[in-house]
């Protein structure tokens, strides 16, 4: 009797995981008034980010709705988005100059576009936080996002009912649970013309403080590395960043960022490695401003600014 009462409530305890686990999954459906948030971000977009798009919101959504509804949630592949993708119009930075002279005029073409009028593409693999912040104080920077299909879809979940017509709001499956799943095949879609569309120096941040910053399998590895064209890639400039406290267990010169350097040294692209960006330093200090580490960065500064402002007054 003195076993049997633990194991009895290791059971019941059990059990009331399992049972909240399974109600967790079954909030996992197709997002809430999905249809209005997709329509909405549809007009936002062509009203306030680029007013310069004539763009019939209402049938984008009909053509989404098509793909997604006419097969099994893990029959939905990148063709049945083909016609959504077609009604969309996409917005090409490089295009505004047509890059077809030999590689020394293109590499300097490239290099006017992205100094100057051109987005400048920011790519990168498990660092979502701190490429938002990022992104916010590195001007004109272009992420998938920031797309039109990446500002309509970003954040939301979809799939069909099984047995009925409709979304299913209840339960959705995950995306390993099969290989043609419908959010998945949208975003295989989407990152793929993100980066055929990339051009002059693009930027990849990568997460130092994790196994396999560069994920083979990830988006970045497996759709978006392959479809980067290096006629239209000046540099790509690789950042990886790690947490202040650690752990440090990836870099530019240790782990997968040296098989991603190899991978882009084959194929013909020139780059770059940091591993101590300033910028990226900044951020994750206005974040976390206790680490010592931050302090130390702070005086540093704080001392060079002393002596650059010493040096100036001397003159």
């Amino acid at each position: 009797m003195t076993t049997w009462k633990p194991v009895q409530n290791l059971t019941i305890w059990l059990t009331m995981l399992l049972l909240c686990s399974n109600q967790l999954r079954a909030q996992l459906g197709t997002t809430a008034n999905i249809r209005h948030i997709v329509v909405g971000r549809c007009y936002s977009y062509i009203t306030l980010v680029n007013p310069s798009l004539r763009f019939d919101c209402e049938e984008m959504w009909r053509r989404f709705e098509e793909a997604v509804l006419r097969q099994s949630s893990c029959n939905v592949t990148v063709e049945n988005y083909q016609q959504m993708f077609y009604s969309i119009p996409q917005t090409r930075p490089c295009d505004r100059v047509s890059i077809t002279f030999t590689k020394e005029l293109s590499s300097f073409f490239n290099s006017y576009l992205d100094s100057s009028t051109a987005a400048k593409f920011l790519f990168w693999s498990k660092t979502r936080t701190l490429m938002q912040s990022y992104k916010a104080v590195v001007r004109d920077s272009w992420t998938l996002e920031d797309t039109l299909v990446g500002f309509l879809f970003n954040d939301l979940i979809w799939c069909r009912q099984e047995e009925q017509a409709g979304f299913d709001f209840s339960s959705c499956p995950a995306w390993s649970a099969c290989r043609n799943h419908a959010v998945y095949s949208l975003w295989l879609q989407a990152s793929q013309s993100f980066a055929e569309m990339a051009c002059g120096n693009i930027t990849v941040l990568l997460n130092g403080s994790i196994i396999n910053a560069f994920d083979g399998k990830s988006m970045l590895g497996s759709v978006e590395l392959d479809h980067l064209n290096p006629q239209r890639v000046n540099y790509v400039n690789i950042k990886v960043v790690a947490d202040l406290q650690g752990p440090f267990i990836e870099s530019c010169s240790q782990g997968s960022i040296v098989d991603l350097i190899h991978i882009l040294q084959s194929r013909g692209f020139r780059w770059t490695c940091s591993d101590n960006d300033q910028t990226l330093m900044i951020l994750q200090c206005l974040r976390d401003p206790k680490q010592s580490v931050c302090q130390t960065y702070a005086n540093s500064l704080s001392h060079r600014q002393s002596h650059i402002q010493l040096n100036h007054t001397q003159v």
